[in-house]
């Protein structure tokens, strides 16, 4: 009987695996160390150790879903694949020019994004389809194939395929993407009306291209792990996670890679919407924090909020225009460059710094044994007492204090503070990075942030949670059980989902209704029909449409969510209304009366696939334990203090516990501060009340 459920997250430090049984509702969890030279090491032999410690049949899976950061740093360290570019006559420099505007207006020795592409492998090719989908210039095929053998001599592994108003017209670029595939089947090929079927041409272009120079990557990826799982014995189908929080199958995730970008950080945000609830209320900040980042989403309602549009590799990580745009669907979130890896150092002047760079998981902190030497945060909470030793990652690591003391001494020799003042700075520096990140994500969405409550996932958002949250005001913070997985849990609790997007450039007024119905008749088909490839029943899936729209004139568009159809000439009310209010949300106030026209309809298919869906995280408590001890560092007390030291699943429900505490669990580690109060609630997650 295949009851099991498994979710694998590989982040930058650590691979976390989750088993979840269908029937009993009990889950095992396993943390495995990152192999960045080829991450299915990693994922295979950690499912291993889970399966024998559980003693568990991999034939007994039988679902298999998956995250990763692998397509994402493929970008940011730029290791994808030689990529070529064919196009339009004259906008071979698309990627080059972009929106023609500086993100930082003053800065003489400003550096915009360098295109994935190498001029040289940028090539365009006679043809013209008009705005409104006229064709003025017959493809030239003879051109397109002369191109493509250029480009490929020159080193050129993956092309893109991207013609000026494709969106209008799809004509050319589907018989370019049919002569390429017949005369190069060996070449993987993107075309922006399989990627991004929309309006806006340097975006558009941008999407394609950075789907072209990851999909060989996927490709050999998906495959090998999808051939090491069968050896295991998991003949299960294996589902990949999406940004917007959806899952889709391994064909369309080979197909269009870039909707993965985010699909680690969506999970957790997914895990936090659906495992606050109950003790947070519907309004809560998602906080996770691993190894090599930290992720924060607003969770409004008991819903992330969904993004149309991404930056990915920003140079300046909260400057938005020092990045490659992307037109996906995904969840919105603030990364920040925090994790337990990151790297402390002094910077010119002498000032305390702490990251963007991290140790990772090769060599890893220096704490680790693994050749690293670096000082780390994770070397600075073992200092200070935060960690235990004999207990890292659940006991399957080991951590050692001398080399994490050795890995600080130098910053402490040109510093003259102490080993442990250090080390809080370390660790007070990260917090203060992370909420004042999380101050400008908030406020950007018009909130303010005191309304919230803290959900902290993740190896180290426990450990960091409590003095994130009072620096941000906010009155509690909420640990589930199991946190240091929970982006992996996600996977377990996440629907089946596609988007669909069409370009439409339309006046309301002039509307063509029936045609307006068919053609999101049209998208909700082609989204259902990517469901059931999965292998669901897609008939159950339901069905949001919505629109960007604007006031005639305006530059953007707002996405606005509408009413269900089918539409005629008697929704035009309601549509308008739907867009008056997310106008007002968003700006208080409307122009005066003018045109209102509709740029792109949009339709999200979603179908929940199992049981998982209604994932709890209650847990039984084992019987209740005497607290140890053991010396631990906090700030109001100016000096490393005696802390009781709890193990989590001996807490008893309801047993209100004073801080400093330290509350141990095999995933990760909570560190609650004097002044705060903590209780295991029903549900399972520890909720502390901040003073």
């Amino acid at each position: 009987m295949q009851r099991f459920g498994l979710g694998i997250d590989i982040g930058g430090t650590f691979t976390d695996i989750v088993l979840f049984d269908t029937k009993s509702g009990d889950q095992h969890s396993h943390k495995q160390l990152t192999t960045p030279s080829d991450p299915t090491v990693g994922v295979i032999d950690g499912i291993r150790n889970l399966l024998d410690r559980t003693r568990i049949q991999a034939g007994e899976i039988g679902r298999v879903v998956h995250a990763t950061t692998l397509f994402t740093n493929a970008l940011i360290e730029r290791k994808g694949a030689v990529t070529g570019l064919i196009t339009t006559n004259g906008f071979r420099d698309v990627l080059e020019m972009g929106r023609e505007r500086k993100y930082e207006l003053y800065d003489l020795n400003i550096q915009k994004p360098v295109p994935l592409v190498a001029r040289n492998l940028r090539l365009g090719v006679r043809e013209r389809v008009e705005v409104d989908g006229q064709i003025s210039v017959p493809l030239d095929e003879d051109q397109l194939i002369d191109c493509a053998e250029n480009m490929i001599k020159a080193g050129a592994e993956t092309i893109a395929v991207v013609f000026l108003h494709s969106y209008a017209n799809q004509a050319h670029e589907r018989r370019a993407l049919q002569l390429l595939g017949e005369r190069f089947p060996s070449i993987p090929l993107s075309g922006s009306v399989d990627v991004a079927p929309e309006i806006r041409e340097y975006e558009r272009t941008s999407t394609t291209v950075c789907n072209a120079y990851i999909k060989p990557l996927a490709e050999r990826y998906l495959n090998s792990l999808q051939h090491r799982l069968t050896d295991i014995g998991i003949t299960a189908q294996l589902l990949m996670m999406l940004s917007s929080g959806g899952l889709t199958n391994i064909d369309e995730a080979k197909r269009s890679p870039v909707q993965l970008l985010e699909s680690g950080p969506a999970a957790g945000a997914l895990a936090a919407a659906h495992l606050a609830g109950s003790d947070g209320g519907d309004h809560v900040l998602a906080f996770d924090m691993g190894g090599t980042t930290a992720k924060l989403s607003v969770i409004d309602d008991g819903q992330p909020a969904i993004a149309y549009s991404f930056e990915a590799a920003r140079a300046k990580r909260f400057i938005e225009g020092s990045g490659l745009p992307l037109r996906i669907s995904t969840l919105e979130l603030i990364e920040i460059g925090a994790g337990g890896g990151s790297i402390a150092h002094l910077d010119n002047i002498g000032l305390l710094k702490v990251g963007p760079l991290s140790a990772g998981s090769e060599p890893g902190p220096a704490c680790y044994d693994r050749g690293g030497s670096d000082p780390t945060v994770t070397d600075a909470n073992l200092l200070l007492g935060f960690l235990n030793p004999d207990f890292f990652a659940g006991g399957t690591m080991s951590v050692d204090p001398k080399l994490a003391q050795a890995a600080l001494n130098g910053i402490v020799a040109e510093t003259a503070m102490s080993v442990e003042q250090l080390a809080w700075g370390v660790h007070e520096l990260v917090n203060e990075n992370m909420a004042n990140a999380a101050r400008v994500h908030i406020a950007e969405h018009g909130k303010d942030p005191r309304s919230y409550n803290l959900f902290a996932t993740g190896g180290g958002g426990p450990l960091h949670g409590y003095y994130v949250a009072k620096k941000l005001g906010l009155k509690r913070l909420i640990v589930p059980p199991s946190a240091g997985v929970a982006s992996a849990l996600g996977l377990l609790i996440a629907p089946a989902r596609v988007d669909r997007v069409a370009t439409l450039v339309q006046d309301v007024s002039s509307l063509d209704w029936s045609d307006f119905e068919r053609r999101f008749e049209d998208l909700e088909a082609r989204a259902k029909a990517v469901i059931s490839e999965t292998g669901l029943d897609s008939s159950g899936a339901s069905l949001q449409r919505a629109a960007d729209i604007r006031y005639r004139g305006q530059a953007f568009e707002l996405v606005v969510d509408l009413p269900a159809g089918p539409y005629s000439e008697e929704s035009k009310a309601a549509l308008l209304e739907a867009f008056e209010k997310t106008y007002i949300d968003a700006f208080t106030r409307t122009p005066p009366a003018t045109e209102v026209e509709i740029i792109n309809i949009r339709v999200s298919a979603t179908l929940y696939v199992s049981s998982e869906s209604q994932l709890q995280s209650g847990e039984d408590s084992e019987p209740n334990q005497s607290a140890a001890t053991r010396l631990a560092y906090f700030p109001e007390n100016g000096t490393k203090v005696e802390t009781p030291v709890y193990q989590r699943a001996s807490l008893p429900i309801g047993q209100i516990v004073a801080g400093p505490a330290i509350i141990e669990e095999p995933e990760s580690t909570l560190i609650v501060g004097p002044g705060g109060t903590l209780s295991k609630n029903a549900s399972g997650n520890i909720v502390v009340e901040i003073s």
